[in-house]
């Protein structure tokens, strides 16, 4: 299977930019666009010249390979269908609103032999590759997602919604059983948690603190890694990376220089290079980078996070 026939559920504000790159992508047939708004669905339709729908499973027999980027709730019975019926899953992040849909998800997945990839698009941004050759023991992690309110994602919490994305990238960097979380956060604007702090601490050592916010008058996406070793700071919104470390000479005697390095990386296309990610999963039969597994463990962490706060905020309320 060289080129893959896929199709985008859900084309709201994500789902535009699934269809564009699907319909870009050489390995992707883009055959059909599905929404429950028709009319959405036939103007993509008809600037991508393939078929719209609004019911998806009219699409079970014409693809090889589904990104759904449709509202959480819809997740699991959409997912469910396709991977019961022979059809590889992408799904936007996160996988499900439960614990048990996604073992479910994972579980259909590896009877039938299918690729499910999950978007943690972060995985994928040029600033977070370019320093993961540098990790080595990160004893302290500290992630900032900041960022304006929008309409979009404020059915769920902040912390399903942005600090999900820091989760992922701090579980896939530490490797580690969790050992202890701590939290608080507020709703101010919607009756979810607008604003988080969560501290979680690692079997090997590590500390993370995360922090995420949709009510803040700038967007902030970072991470600053401590390690015995070297300093890392991640601009992942501007795509700067910083580096300071040890140096093998000496500033005074018995202490040594620090190296700094600052690297300013050309802006990429981290969706592009998700779904091509997905695609070539599909092709060489791959475990796919994103894997089922990892986005449940985020959404398992998250969902503790919420419950923790949420206990928290009754007790003192």
């Amino acid at each position: 299977m060289n080129t893959i026939k896929t199709a985008v559920i859900g084309t709201g504000y994500l789902g535009k930019y699934h269809v564009e790159k699907l319909a870009t992508l050489m390995q992707s047939q883009l055959v059909a666009i599905c929404d429950i708004d028709a009319s959405h669905a036939t103007e993509l339709s008809e600037k991508y010249a393939v078929a719209a729908t609004d019911q998806y499973q009219t699409l079970v027999d014409k693809v090889d390979a589904v990104n759904i980027a449709t509202p959480t709730a819809s997740h699991f019975d959409i997912a469910q269908f396709f991977l019961e019926n022979g059809v590889h899953v992408f799904i936007e992040k996160p996988i499900t609103t439960t614990i048990e849909q996604a073992d479910a998800l994972i579980q259909i997945a590896k009877k039938n032999n299918l690729v499910l990839q999950v978007g943690h698009i972060e995985r994928f941004n040029p600033a977070f590759q370019f320093i993961q050759p540098q990790l080595s023991y990160p004893l302290f992690i500290e992630a900032q997602r900041l960022t304006s309110f929008k309409l979009r994602g404020s059915d769920i919490s902040v912390i399903l919604d942005l600090m999900i994305h820091d989760i992922d990238i701090i579980l896939s960097m530490t490797n580690s059983p969790i050992t202890d979380i701590r939290a608080t956060g507020a709703n101010v604007l919607t009756p979810f948690i607008d604003i988080a702090n969560a501290r979680i601490e690692f079997k090997n050592g590590c500390v993370a603190s995360l922090t995420a916010s949709r009510i803040n008058s700038i967007p902030v996406r970072r991470l600053r890694i401590f390690q015995h070793d070297a300093y890392l700071y991640v601009d992942m919104n501007r795509n700067i990376c910083r580096i300071r470390k040890k140096a093998d000479t000496e500033m005074f005697p018995g202490v040594p220089n620090i190296d700094s390095e600052e690297k300013h990386l050309i802006k990429g296309d981290a969706l592009k290079d998700e779904i091509n990610a997905f695609l070539n999963s599909i092709i060489k039969k791959s475990s796919p980078i994103v894997s089922g597994e990892d986005a449940r463990n985020a959404l398992g962490i998250a969902m503790q996070i919420t419950h923790i706060i949420t206990e928290n905020n009754a007790k003192y309320s």
